[in-house]
């Protein structure tokens, strides 16, 4: 049982378990199948943004400009979708793509050549994208009857029981599981942010892994960007704005230590689906959006110390587990 209760992810499965079953009975229908698949639906972007945090954060990095790249890449999809009806929707995914992979690597580059620290780097890029995002679009909205019905039905088409968007979700978790956790790329991710100075001594570029976790950011960035506008029909300058924040928390809550090298893909994903059952339930049982932001304020600050308080090694430091087998060898 004590096992049990050391694993942080068996640990907040239980929660959010309890959590659907607490507010089933304020709220009737709550906890039916039909209502947890749009709570997952509902989530997905921010499962998605939050991986792409938890990337970064491994690397003992952070970046805070995830939300302005997916509106600043939105902006540009739906723009050209509307100018552009003919373009095939591949042709946008990926220009949504390689457009949110080049704004990850200017924070990359700027990271690993100039040696910025990356909070400061990010903070100055969030607006930057922000700003490009107003001049590029001149403050003006694209609506849902600018773009084509392909464009804006494909998310929403139900596939298996779940929207297409869901099952986008599905498939970046199951490739970010492998990619971290078979890859040579997710072990120096690992090394990089758990103990830089043996990552450097094992023949890993830091600077090179932390740029491939930013480019990789961004990208997962981009793909959002188009699941959100063609999720609620509309590209403005706000989107997602704030949503930075809610994929450092849904990371901090999952178990990510921010100080680098600890952490899981599920860890993530049910840190994100615990924010995604509060932002659902709360409004259903008559709390103010005030006393949300307190809430969610509260359960983020003990998430805080409840990994301040965790074993110090705790999770994969793959060059420690490596250095003791060849020292007992």
């Amino acid at each position: 049982m004590t096992k049990l209760l050391k694993s942080r992810e068996l640990l907040l499965s239980g929660i959010i378990a309890l959590m659907i079953a607490g507010f089933a009975t304020r709220a009737e229908g709550f906890a039916e199948p039909g209502n947890l698949v749009n709570i997952f639906n509902d989530t997905s972007i921010l499962i998605i943004l939050a991986l792409a945090q938890m990337t970064v954060i491994l690397t003992k990095s952070i970046d805070l400009s995830v939300a302005a790249n997916l509106a600043f890449t939105g902006m540009a999809v739906a723009m050209t979708n509307a100018a552009f009806p003919d373009l095939p929707l591949v042709l946008l995914i990926l220009m949504a793509l390689g457009i949110g992979a080049a704004l990850g690597a200017i924070n990359g580059f700027l990271v690993w050549i100039l040696q910025i620290p990356p909070i400061v780097v990010t903070l100055g890029t969030l607006t930057i994208y922000r700003g490009m995002a107003f001049v590029l679009s001149g403050g003006g909205w694209v609506n849902a009857h600018q773009m084509t019905p392909t464009f804006l039905n494909v998310p929403r088409t139900v596939f298996l029981g779940l929207p297409i968007l869901s099952w986008v979700a599905i498939a970046v978790v199951l490739g970010m599981g492998f990619l971290l956790t078979r890859t040579p790329f997710g072990r120096s991710a690992y090394a990089s942010g758990g103990n830089p100075t043996a990552a450097v001594y094992a023949g890993i570029d830091i600077g090179r892994t932390r740029f491939f976790a930013f480019v990789l950011s961004g990208a997962m960035a981009g793909l959002c960007s188009y699941l959100w506008v063609s999720r609620y029909a509309v590209a403005y300058v706000d989107i997602a704005a704030g949503f930075e924040l809610d994929s450092v928390a849904a990371c901090v809550i999952g178990g990510i230590s921010i100080a680098g090298g600890i952490g899981s893909v599920a860890g993530a994903v049910l840190g994100s689906l615990f924010l995604g059952v509060i932002k659902n339930a709360l409004p259903v049982i008559g709390i103010s959006p005030f006393a949300q932001m307190a809430i969610s304020g509260v359960v983020i600050i003990l998430a805080v110390v409840f990994n301040a308080r965790a074993e110090a090694k705790k999770g994969r430091i793959i060059l420690r587990d490596r250095a003791a087998t060849e020292v007992t060898a």
